[in-house]
């Protein structure tokens, strides 16, 4: 299949160019070109800033693709400006857990977009939640007769995690910095940055549309984290209201149902079975230090 992933070069984009080049498709990444990428030949390139109608306008109008895959469309804006030029078969948003009101046994009719009110809207007119929710309206509301599907996942980790938002705590714990965390033993769900990747390199060649969840089984508490950390290196957690805010703060207790991706045939991991090794590395990066 001939395939366009908007990003591509960093995080679960990367797993993503690269199972779909070893399913042996043709696969084309559009970004700003500030982010080197190790494909070499292996892709086709388009420069262009997606924030922009008049630049994506120029890069894509009349362009035919299988599929699209939207790594970076944070709000509605975004979507309208790639979906009102491209030409397509099968349109994959990457969305978030963050539309839902989370809660346990979270699933995908928990937030339906068609029953929200679409606001056109910029990145920074809304919270992060609000332009995510806004995204999935305009896809469904305003493209509603596509072939289309909004998957949403819940915090991404991995050794590549650019936001270190796990390592936070870790650091905090071995440097012994303060911390102001107000929901340690709230139990939370993630995803594997690998395994984001080639869940929505899965979905390529399904039948089906509309919005479907991923993410790991189980789920971890950052009380559980932080007694690894004391365990694996005799530091303990020091915590404050005047300390440093924790990433993870006002989440909820909640976890992710898959049903519907495992479904179609994907299965997930446990989370159990790699977050400690992932805690680890992190461990041994920041002693390294």
């Amino acid at each position: 299949m001939n395939i366009l992933i908007i990003g591509g070069t960093r995080y679960f984009g990367i797993y993503l160019v690269k199972d779909l080049l070893a399913k042996g498709h043709n696969v084309t990444i559009a970004t700003r070109g500030i982010t080197k990428d190790n494909y070499g030949d292996k892709v086709s390139r388009i420069i262009f800033n997606r924030t922009d109608a008049d630049s994506v306008k120029k890069s894509l109008s009349g362009k035919l693709f299988d599929v699209v895959y939207d790594n970076l469309a944070y709000c509605s804006n975004d979507v309208k400006y790639i979906l009102d030029v491209i030409k397509y078969n099968k349109y994959i948003l990457m969305s978030s857990t963050s539309v839902y009101e989370k809660h346990w046994d979270t699933k995908e009719e928990d937030f339906n977009p068609i029953d929200k009110k679409l606001i056109w809207c910029s990145r920074m007119d809304f919270p992060y939640d609000e332009i995510k929710r806004q995204a999935e309206c305009a896809l469904w509301q305003n493209y509603n007769d596509i072939n289309a599907i909004a998957v949403r996942y819940p915090f991404v980790i991995g050794k590549d995690d650019y936001t270190k938002r796990l390592c936070f705590y870790v650091e905090h714990v071995i440097k012994e910095i303060p911390m102001y965390i107000d929901n340690i033993d709230c139990q939370m769900g993630f995803i594997r940055s690998d395994e984001a990747g080639t869940f929505m390199a899965f979905l390529a060649d399904k039948d089906y549309s509309g919005p479907i969840n991923g993410g790991s089984h189980d789920t971890i508490s950052i009380r559980e984290i932080l007694d690894y950390v004391t365990e694996r290196t005799g530091k303990e957690a020091a915590f404050s209201e005047d300390g440093e805010k924790a990433p993870y703060n006002c989440e909820p207790e909640y976890n992710i149902n898959t049903n519907r991706a495992e479904k179609l045939g994907f299965k997930f991991s446990n989370l159990k079975d790699w977050i400690y090794e992932l805690i680890d590395y992190y461990i041994e990066s920041v002693m390294a230090k």
